[in-house]
């Protein structure tokens, strides 16, 4: 097993870099796509967890053969360009996990933060949830809203998915805690498809501890290995 806070900072150490004071990431692709009633997306390279499932894993695994480095207003433009070309509304970055970059994500967020559109971040929770001080940074940008993918519908689920310490899963929903604290738009969704019945309505009234709203909103991902 792994800790998700360690495989962080060896992560960030490959697909982050500092050039002139700017802080750049890793990204492999830039797309159009339907999801969310159409978006543009920026994939970038690297990720905190070792999912089973997840369909990014190649640049995930190996993350030097895959990808360059931009700025954040590199992939701002080139975001806007697809949005505007395609007349989404929305925006987000996927791929791998956008929250490992925190210098890079905010720069980006300043720079789409006067614009007309919705930024979507899609994350798994890991580092908002160990940082409540990064929910609170994100908590200034009004055009932003979250989606918390977790993983599992319980902490043997979590680790049997993942491969990660069982602790882990618990900062997931410290995420959904410290982003509603500070007022963060956020919707949580979760794999439902490897979930026993009984450990999927235990993680339902776990969101409805935290807040009904959570319950309301809760998406359902299906995945099949």
């Amino acid at each position: 097993m792994y800790d998700p806070l360690e495989l962080t900072e060896v992560v960030r150490r490959v697909v982050v870099r500092e050039v002139g004071g700017e802080e750049l990431r890793k990204y492999y692709r830039f797309r159009g796509g339907r999801w969310y009633g159409g978006i543009a997306t920026a994939d970038c390279v690297g990720c905190n967890l070792r999912c089973r499932f997840c369909w990014s894993w190649k640049p995930r695994d190996f993350m030097s053969q895959y990808g360059k480095f931009y700025s954040a207003e590199e992939v701002a433009e080139k975001l806007i360009r697809i949005a505007s070309k395609r007349k989404y509304r929305q925006l987000r970055v996927s791929g791998g996990e956008p929250t490992i970059s925190r210098v890079h994500l905010v720069s980006l967020l300043e720079k789409l933060s006067q614009t007309k559109y919705l930024f979507i971040l899609e994350t798994n929770g890991i580092l908002l949830g160990a940082y409540r001080d990064y929910a609170r940074e994100l908590s200034k940008f009004r055009n932003l809203h979250v989606r918390v993918s977790i993983k599992g519908c319980s902490k043997e689920e979590f680790v049997k998915l993942t491969g990660a310490k069982p602790e882990a899963y618990e900062l997931q929903f410290k995420a959904l805690e410290n982003l509603l604290d500070y007022s963060v738009s956020v919707h949580p969704a979760a794999m439902m498809s490897f979930c026993e019945e009984e450990n999927a309505e235990r993680l339902i009234e776990r969101l409805r501890e935290i807040d009904e709203i959570l319950v309301k909103e809760f998406e359902q991902e299906y995945v099949f290995l």
